[in-house]
């Protein structure tokens, strides 16, 4: 008789923590698969969904926002992809740490909470495939990577440990190189666009079974091979897979069936084989009958490598009428296209203004699975610049537990310092901080110690009124100052 209560008792325990199934085998209830879709260097500008006047076709970005939320106002924690990185798996501004180790070190500490970590916790099969740039503890090639995505709370990973222009290549399969990068590949790069544009890539060592012009396909390959897989387990969690795609990052290398289908030469051809990616991954998800209990998060890393110049030339904003590119303090390094599909709950075609970030994601979903370590209750030191945004997408009040996000503070890729808060954005020193001082179309010069922005009034960053509005630029400086020394900025 004990033995059956017993056995009754677990599996009643084991029927609460798995997921519900409906009639087409979706699962159903407030714990819905996650894929997060990251690309690389994608410009506010560039999907049409938040650019009527780009002139690349982006209609799986595009579908996406049909049938979600678009955001308008969504901020990388950094306009690098090492820093915007680190931000989204951690909750954590990368301002506080060295992100600069990544090439030798693990930027994640041993331990740290991590959006693959919590969700593991959680119950959720958790996968990643594509661009790390996080940092492994690198001692040899054909020794194990240790401290990557494996180490930090995902099953499984296949991808590479930086951007296709930084080697050495080589694909990795959780700690080890599939191939070591034995054999070396010249640089590259292409006439009529900028040092750091077009089919550019840096010398160095490269594995033999890997090709530049492959690696945004395999990736497309591998991560709809994770949902099949998923799709057909014995073991029913659901699942969080995080796809990071290294493109349309330099080197730009479109597929023939791409080649000049854009209005924005080799950059808007890559950019729509990106969309295509996405369109893969999202097909996959329908042939898998799980779209329809999928939070789809769709975003950006930074902004782009797109100069005034090449506005002029081909008559396309990849900013999207923001000021600057990648790397900068102004808004077109860390403003992000940002997407989500959650049917059901978020409603269609809708957009929100709402202020957030990337390091939002690890509470919004610790709020989504109710883990409870990154509310204003816990006394875990995870995220601790993490908002939860899910009232948002749910449409239901945000209890008094995961306050909204009020302010954001980062920094540039050169070192400049930005504080924002309601209207007011605040930038401690000239210029822009980043990429746009190599362009001389960029307006850098100003005679104020500072920049303070009235971004209600001027999106785009043309007036500085920091002579005008000194108590709001005092009042700022104080705020940031405090945040960066108190090392968290949620209660």
């Amino acid at each position: 008789m004990l033995k059956i209560l017993y056995t009754v008792a677990v599996t009643a325990l084991l029927i609460g923590l798995l997921p519900a199934k409906d009639a087409n085998g979706d699962t159903t209830g407030d714990r819905p698969n996650v894929l997060i879709i990251l690309v690389d260097d994608m410009g506010y500008g560039d999907p049409q969904c938040f650019n009527t006047e780009s002139k690349i076709p982006t209609p799986n970005i595009d579908s996406l926002a049909k049938s979600g939320m678009r955001f308008t106002d969504a901020h990388a924690p950094g306009p690098l992809c090492h820093m915007s990185r680190y931000g989204l798996m951690t909750g954590r501004y990368p301002f506080r740490i060295n992100v600069n180790k990544w090439p030798k070190e693990p930027l994640i500490d041993e331990g740290e909470t991590t959006i693959a970590s919590l969700m593991s916790d959680a119950g959720y099969s958790t996968a990643m495939v594509g661009k790390w740039h996080v940092g492994f503890d690198e001692q040899g090639y054909d020794q194990d990577l240790n401290g990557g995505p494996v180490d930090v709370g995902f099953d499984s990973f296949f991808g590479i440990r930086a951007s296709t222009d930084i080697p050495p290549y080589f694909y990795i399969r959780d700690r080890r190189a599939v191939t070591p990068p034995t054999q070396t590949i010249e640089a590259s790069q292409s006439e009529g666009w900028s040092p750091i544009q077009g089919a550019f890539w840096r010398a160095g060592g490269i594995a033999p079974d890997l090709r530049l012009h492959d690696v945004l396909p395999r990736f497309a390959d591998e991560a709809c091979k994770v949902i099949r897989d998923h799709q057909t387990a014995t073991e029913q969690k659901p699942l969080m897979l995080y796809v990071a795609f290294p493109a349309p990052h330099t080197p730009w290398l479109p597929d023939e069936a791409y080649r000049g289908k854009s209005g924005a030469d080799m950059y808007g051809d890559f950019t729509m084989m990106v969309d295509a990616m996405v369109g893969r991954i999202l097909k996959q998800l329908d042939e898998s009958s799980m779209s329809n209990d999928t939070l789809v998060i769709f975003t950006s890393d930074n902004g782009p490598t797109w100069y005034e110049a090449d506005v002029k030339r081909l008559g396309h904003d990849s900013s999207g009428g923001l000021r600057g590119m990648k790397a900068d303090a102004w808004e077109a390094g860390h403003r992000m296209p940002f997407v989500v599909r959650w049917p059901g709950v978020v409603k269609s075609g809708t957009a929100s203004d709402r202020l957030i970030s990337f390091c939002d994601l690890l509470a919004t979903l610790d709020e989504m699975v109710s883990a409870g370590r990154v509310s204003s209750e816990s006394t875990s030191q995870a995220g601790p610049d993490s908002f939860s945004f899910l009232s948002e997408l749910t449409g239901k009040p945000a209890g008094d537990r995961y306050p909204a996000r009020e302010s954001l503070v980062l920094k540039s890729g050169r070192g400049l310092m930005t504080m924002r808060r309601g209207q007011w954005k605040y930038i401690d020193g000239k210029g822009s901080g980043g990429f746009s001082e190599r362009d001389p179309d960029a307006g850098l010069a100003d005679e104020f110690p500072g920049q303070l922005y009235d971004l209600q009034s001027d999106r785009g960053e043309t007036t500085n009124v920091y002579a005008d509005r000194a108590e709001v630029v005092e009042t700022l400086k104080a705020e940031m100052k405090a945040i960066v020394q108190a090392g968290r900025s949620r209660n």
